[in-house]
């Protein structure tokens, strides 16, 4: 079985496709690394980019992509809706077969070593690989955003793994760390009343009280004249997408709001799908096997 590793950096530009694309194309460059996706969007002015391949080849992906992004990107312009605090905002690892956790951990740990020495980018790692437990949540870890951070630098609590204790003002800081597979999973709202949508994203958000493992904020899409409850759901296994998905609208109903549609960003696990056919369905004994698709390239 070969060694696979998955990476899932997400870059602050979601509009100039020329920037997105000199970007991606670094990843493209790497043999033996497949791109999987990438999906820009314009509201939040973010691009997520998924590969996978050998973890030394990945690193290397890895690595030039954030390089690319700190010298294409200047985040003393960048505006969006969704939080961020660097060009390379995150990058996530991701360890998908013949990689244990630890040495994804490892991956990660000289991934961040590199891109704090060569780049002259603060970097703090979160998820399994945080250095102290209030660093393992990436809201905490991003929380002030890129205008907060000159100062969250110099607290003690806060210093980098890696990198300056300085702002790099034009990248900013970038998260790396080890985690398993999220899903990026969004739900609209026929409204533009965004204190309805931070209201719902507040009573599923695990951390006020909602779903352990639902990271959750309301925003705008501004071109569209809606909100949106914007998630992470850090383990579908635990949490699965249709039971936050009722929750949203059964809340949303409480203000006289519909849900008009949902969206998932990047790649989502098939199993993550599979149970909300089942929970939607109500389809008795099914199971992964009986995917085409899966049979096909198994």
């Amino acid at each position: 079985m070969a060694r696979l590793v998955q990476c899932v950096p997400n870059f602050s530009e979601g509009r100039d496709k020329e920037v997105i694309e000199k970007i991606v194309d670094e990843v493209r460059r790497v043999d033996e690394v497949k791109l999987l996706d990438y999906s820009p969007d314009k509201d939040h002015n973010r691009t997520v980019v998924t590969f996978i391949g050998e973890p030394e080849k990945v690193l290397e992906a890895a690595f030039n992509t954030c390089k690319k992004a700190s010298e294409l990107i200047d985040m003393t312009q960048h505006t969006g809706e969704h939080p961020r605090m660097g060009a390379t905002d995150v990058i996530p690892l991701i360890p998908i077969s013949d990689i244990t956790e630890e040495e994804a951990i490892e991956m990660s740990k000289k991934l961040g070593k590199r891109i704090g020495e060569e780049l002259n980018i603060s970097v703090y790692l979160y998820e399994k690989s945080a250095s102290a437990p209030h660093r393992e949540n990436l809201a905490k870890v991003r929380k002030g955003q890129y205008e907060g951070m000159a100062e969250k630098l110099k607290e003690e609590e806060w210093a980098p793994d890696f990198g300056p204790n300085e702002l790099n003002i034009k990248a900013g800081v970038t998260a790396v760390g080890a985690r398993m597979p999220l899903v990026a999973f969004n739900v609209n709202l026929d409204t533009d009343d965004l204190s309805i949508a931070k209201k719902i994203g507040k009573a599923v958000r695990g951390s006020s009280g909602g779903f352990a493992y639902c990271k959750a904020l309301g925003i705008e899409i501004k071109e569209r004249n809606i909100v949106q409850v914007s998630m992470n759901m850090v383990d579908y296994t635990k949490t699965p997408l249709y039971r936050v998905f009722d929750m949203i609208e059964r809340e949303a109903n409480r203000y006289g709001v519909n849900v008009i549609g949902s969206e998932i960003i990047g790649l989502v696990p098939v199993n993550a799908l599979v149970n909300c056919a089942n929970y939607y369905l109500k389809v008795e004994n099914f199971d992964e096997s009986q995917i085409l698709e899966k049979r096909i390239f198994e």
